[in-house]
């Protein structure tokens, strides 16, 4: 009977990861076809290979400048919402104050809210201080995200901690700053791994704030992609090419967090 169930678990496994990666394989498979080849037939495999589409890519500055706007500002986020939420984590996790909790939830229903509720206000803000089409522009609007989500997990991982830690390092004569630096963070970056992991994939792929906050100078490439039609059509096949190198950053980041991310799972923040 087990070995029923766990034969009938594996097929399930098995079939849910195929139809899981079919829509990448499928991606990976167009980008290397020509436009008339997608369009007109119906195929498993190229029959004409071409690297024409990644090449276009790497040589036409409106598509491989959107890649480098999307890490510039991507890596700034990802920067200031770790050194803004490991703080204010830490008060959470170690003191008690007025409404503390309250503050909490406010920062997680911030979290929660559709990007599209904060687009008016930050575009009217930017356009008046001058941040429009700037890489800390929309930087800056990513924190109201990424930072009550780093907070949390951050959080989460510091209240694991020990407070005699805290204690037998200021019995030593150490200061704050370098306990935190030489003794707390080390404990805590599987936390630290799990958030920059979040910050940084929230603020990849986000579109709406990214795109209407840019327009030449800081456009990222996921707004470039929306922006393939031409008198022609779409040009699938260079869409399929940038979707496929658009996940190549992501996939590498996993690669890196892939086991803070498991102990994140296993602490239950993630």
């Amino acid at each position: 009977m087990t070995e029923k169930r766990f034969h009938k678990r594996s097929i399930f496994l098995v079939l849910y990861i195929l139809f899981a990666l079919l829509p990448i394989y499928w991606m990976i498979n167009m980008s290397f076809k020509t436009n008339e080849e997608i369009l007109s037939s119906f195929s498993f495999f190229p029959q004409h290979l071409t690297w024409a589409n990644y090449a276009r890519i790497f040589t036409d500055e409106s598509w491989y400048s959107g890649y480098i706007n999307s890490l510039i500002y991507v890596a700034i986020n990802t920067v200031i919402s770790l050194a803004v939420a490991l703080p204010a984590a830490y008060a959470f996790s170690r003191y008690s104050f007025l409404g503390d909790k309250h503050v909490f939830f406010w920062l997680l229903t911030n979290r929660m809210t559709p990007p599209a509720v904060f687009l008016l206000p930050f575009f009217q803000l930017y356009s008046t201080v001058g941040l429009m089409d700037t890489h800390l522009g929309v930087a800056l609007a990513h924190l109201l995200f990424n930072v009550p989500l780093a907070v949390w997990i951050l959080e989460g991982f510091m209240s694991g901690i020990p407070r005699e830690i805290d204690e037998t390092a200021y019995i030593d004569g150490y200061s704050f700053p370098r306990f935190f630096a030489t003794i707390f963070l080390p404990l805590i970056k599987a936390g630290v791994g799990v958030a920059a992991f979040f910050c940084f994939m929230f603020s990849w792929v986000e579109l709406l704030l990214a795109r209407t906050l840019t327009s030449v100078n800081a456009k990222p490439i996921v707004a470039t992609m929306t922006r393939t039609v031409s008198a022609s059509g779409m040009d699938w096949a260079t869409l399929a090419a940038a979707g496929v190198l658009t996940i190549v950053p992501g996939a590498i980041v996993i690669w890196f967090v892939r086991h803070y991310i498991a102990k994140g799972f296993a602490m239950g923040r993630v």
